[in-house]
């Protein structure tokens, strides 16, 4: 069997100019065919791929036809070294050591040759081929020491370990110390602070409301039992008209009862428009998120460590604690609720604001509504 001839394009162009001769002079694609020694599909693939070319095309083609191969081979050494790079992780091979380690491992996982590997860790092949120098005697002693180190004093570095060595009369410099600590995998645990969450709420600026029911304002407040037992108190304020309209007193308030203090509010004086809260784990949890979005109530975070962002909040933390915590004691929970209660229908009642024109908060909610009153209608 005759072996298989392959055409560069110069040929197949030579040969296509030919037949292309012969075909208009008469001669049947088959005798064409013959004469050229090609196969009849063979024709029809050349047609398709340099038909209309001639041999500065073909020549054009084959060059673009090889570039695009070295650009395929660079694309995929590029590849590669990406993830070469990644297998190694992140921060530098300071040591020859490490770095003989690294192109070690990366031609046992990839199979690369070691030039590759030396290139992509930057490490000179020389220094690859290089044998290791020998530990020094007394390296395995100090290693063991070093690992008792740690266990007997987990809290302590290497330059503690370095300096209780010296302490112990031994002459060796911190460097080696940190050499050997690092070596042996030896680290301090340190503990992550966990991030605080903070709420994420609708961007207002600094709203001021025009209106009762606009915006109210929560915040915590504590106090103490003549048992030692804390007490905690919600409190919500109509930012508008300074009411209170509600203090919740127990021993412990979670975000259920936030929001079920929340329900209770908005049966009797309606959904508000916003609500403000700090970042306490209470407020910022999903529950109270929920109920905002569920019943189209904006929230409002403010910054972490800004109190005076929720200044009438914390204006009437000061009144109650002026005026009524900082003169009670209370001998248990029960009479706290009662008590402060009390207190709090009180305040809405009776106690004028300045701010208010001397009214006090229910009075001048009172005034709104009659001034509004066609409006509202």
């Amino acid at each position: 069997m005759a072996k298989r001839r392959r055409h560069t394009p110069d040929q197949i162009i030579r040969k296509l100019a030919e037949g292309n001769k012969l075909l208009a002079g008469g001669t049947e694609l088959d005798e064409v065919c013959r004469h050229l020694q090609i196969a009849e599909s063979a024709w029809h693939r050349w047609v398709a791929q340099y038909g209309g070319m001639n041999a500065s095309d073909a020549k054009r083609l084959k060059e673009l036809e090889g570039e695009n191969t070295r650009l395929k081979k660079l694309l995929a050494e590029a590849e590669l070294d990406k993830s070469v790079l990644k297998e190694i992780g992140g921060g530098k091979l300071l040591t020859p050591n490490r770095r003989r380690s690294a192109v070690s491992m990366l031609r046992d996982r990839f199979g690369v040759s070691e030039r590759r590997a030396c290139k992509v860790v930057g490490q000179h092949r020389s220094t690859q081929r290089l044998e290791a120098p020998p530990p020094a005697d007394d390296d395995a002693e100090l290693r063991g020491w070093l690992r008792a180190f740690s266990k007997q004093r987990p809290r302590w570095g290497w330059r503690r370990a370095a300096k209780q060595l010296r302490r112990d009369g031994r002459k060796i410099n911190n460097k080696r110390v940190q050499r050997l600590w690092r070596e042996e995998g030896l680290r301090v645990p340190y503990k992550r602070r966990k991030k605080r969450m903070v709420g994420i709420g609708s961007a207002v600026g600094a709203l001021c409301p025009i209106a009762p029911n606009t915006l109210w304002a929560m915040d915590f407040q504590f106090d103490v039992a003549v048992d030692g037992h804390t007490l905690n108190l919600l409190n919500v304020v109509d930012e508008y008209t300074r009411e209170c309209p509600a203090i919740v007193v127990d021993r412990s308030i979670d975000a259920d009862q936030v929001v079920a203090t929340l329900d209770r509010l908005a049966v009797v004086r309606g959904f508000p428009a916003f609500v403000r809260f700090d970042n306490g784990p209470e407020f910022v949890a999903h529950a109270v998120a929920d109920w905002c979005r569920f019943n189209g109530v904006d929230s409002i975070f403010i910054d972490p460590g800004s109190p005076w962002r929720n200044a009438w909040i914390e204006s009437f933390n000061s009144r109650l604690r002026d005026e009524f915590l900082n003169g009670w004691i209370f001998d248990s929970l029960l009479e706290a609720q009662v008590i402060i209660e009390d207190w709090r229908v009180d305040y809405n009642i009776n106690r004028p604001h300045s701010a208010h024109g001397e009214l006090t908060p229910a009075e001048f909610a009172q005034a709104w509504i009659t001034r509004h009153q066609p409006a509202l209608a």
